[in-house]
């Protein structure tokens, strides 16, 4: 179904016989036999009734016949019923997880692989520099230019080689270069890189990186210029230094630099960074927000010894605009405040006023679009779970009649759907109609899945959409599981995530 949400694999199948996916064999075969006498069609009289229990008992077997074979069920536990419905067979000889691993996706990613050895990826960046003064001297505003290209190609599943070139106009000189990379991975953890360029900077070189820990990443280059036969030694450090922010130090034969970027949410983040050396001596503040999924804009405001810029750039796939504006070569402190504060002012009023109501606009349509393309499938899916509860009910209210006289566990009510709607409900204590069709009332199925014991069991790590009686209501938005029950005369109330284990009654849930 289109919009379906990533995350965790849904495990319908699991979810179907009610089952942990750490079930052992045993386990699957007592709850196959549970499941075939509670929809198998020679239970039931009546014609129409007859017609859902088929359908349901089908369910029930394909899921006991998949997860009873021991190879189906770890195709299944890697790659879902997309794995199983593609027609892979594995041969009797691959007896360990990690063979099936690689025999699946050597299968697989073979056709993707030929294409993309033959597959050129390339990039590229333009460079344009402005100048505020000069264009106030009259004399243009444009200060330089430079565009770059570079094209990849895989030539094995370890080396890449780059080819690439650039050239550059400032104010009355220019010139070119043309370079080559050799990229090869040495390890999972390390590459190296051989470098050569020709044309206005001509040298050779090698690079390795290697990356120290599961945070931590390092690069040592060192480079020959062919001009003047100068060596330049650099040293890179990155780290990630919480989930949200990492950090970059830099040295080289001329310069030292440094940065810092902290990421707001998964669309926008904020960056600080410092360049010093024998010429250069700024500071780099700024930020940016991701368009899309390939497109980032960013914004930057730059002091330093060589004046006060404001630098646009925008990113899309491996491609780059990046446009630096001289706004002053003269370090004027009300001026370089004033060229800070105005747009940062003005960014923060548009993003409030214009921005944020335009991006929760589309949000909106976008989930309007995926509800009208999805509603077919939803009503459908709607439908099969209704019938199925038919199936249900009578053993369901059988149980809830006996648990009220003993006072045992009993589900009031049950509702399965989009995590917006039903904190909406909590707010208002009620489900509106413009939230009825995102949630899903289970409370007939939870009260069927109370065992013998007087518990209900939900499995982490299985999506509830698949249990049976259950379907999904909205999909592609997050989802919970709200269940109200009683038990000893008392009244409790619970909240879980979509693959999150429940186990009741708690006190814990006591309201």
């Amino acid at each position: 179904m289109d919009g379906e949400e990533a995350g965790p694999p849904k495990r319908e199948l699991y979810a179907l016989l009610q089952v942990s996916p750490e079930a052992t064999d045993e386990d699957i075969r007592k709850a196959y036999r549970h499941w075939a006498q509670v929809y198998h069609p020679d239970k039931y009289q009546d014609f129409h009734m007859q017609q859902i229990a088929t359908e349901n008992f089908q369910r029930i077997c394909q899921a006991y016949e998949i997860l009873s074979d021991e190879y189906k069920r770890q195709i299944y536990d890697i790659y879902g019923m997309e794995g199983i419905n593609s027609g892979l067979e594995l041969g009797p000889k691959l007896d360990k997880v990690e063979e099936l691993k690689a025999e699946l996706e050597r299968l697989r990613k073979r056709k993707e692989e030929e294409k993309m050895l033959a597959h050129f990826r390339p990039s590229g960046t333009i460079l344009s520099h402005l100048s505020l003064p000069q264009f106030l001297d009259g004399d243009g505003i444009m200060r330089g230019m430079a565009m770059s290209s570079e094209v990849q190609s895989q030539l094995s599943k370890r080396t890449v080689i780059a080819i690439g070139g650039n050239l550059e106009v400032n104010e009355n000189s220019g010139g070119g270069a043309a370079s080559t990379v050799l990229r090869h991975q040495l390890s999972p953890v390390s590459s190296i890189e051989f470098i050569a360029s020709a044309g206005l900077r001509a040298l050779i070189g090698v690079q390795t990186t290697r990356n120290l820990s599961l945070h931590s990443t390092a690069t040592i280059a060192i480079a020959k210029s062919l001009r003047d036969g100068s060596i330049n030694l650099s040293n890179t450090w990155t780290r990630q230094l919480s989930e949200t922010a990492n950090g970059n130090i830099g040295t080289s034969s001329f310069a030292a630099s440094a940065h810092y970027t902290h990421r707001f949410s998964s669309k926008s983040h904020g960056r600080i960074a410092g360049r010093f050396g024998s010429t250069n001596l700024e500071v780099e503040v700024g930020g940016g927000r991701k368009l899309s999924n390939f497109s980032t804009v960013r914004m930057l405001y730059t002091i330093g010894i060589q004046g006060i810029f404001w630098k646009f750039e925008l990113h899309r796939g491996g491609q780059k605009l990046i446009i630096p504006m001289l706004l002053s070569r003269h370090l004027n402190p009300v001026f370089a405040t004033g060229a800070f504060v105005i747009p940062t002012s003005l960014y923060f009023l548009l993003k409030k006023f214009v921005v944020k109501p335009y991006y929760l606009q589309r949000e909106k349509q976008k989930t309007l679009e995926n509800k009208e393309r999805n509603s077919a499938q939803v009503q459908e899916a709607r439908a099969a779970a209704e019938k199925a509860q038919q199936l249900l009910k009578i053993v369901a209210n059988r149980k809830i009649s006996r648990h009220l006289e003993t006072n045992e566990l009993v589900i009031t009510k049950a509702v399965y759907g989009s995590s917006k709607a039903l904190k909406k409900a909590d707010e208002s204590r009620e489900v509106n109609k413009e939230s009825a069709s995102e949630v899903f009332d289970v409370t007939i199925p939870l009260n069927f899945l109370i065992n013998d014991s007087g518990q209900l069991k939900l499995h982490e790590g299985v999506r509830k959409s698949g249990i049976m009686g259950f379907c999904d209501p909205c999909p592609g938005e997050p989802k919970l599981l709200h269940v109200e029950f009683t038990y000893g005369g008392k009244r409790f109330e619970v909240e879980v995530d979509d693959y999150a284990a429940l186990l009741i009654p708690q006190e814990s849930h006591r309201v």
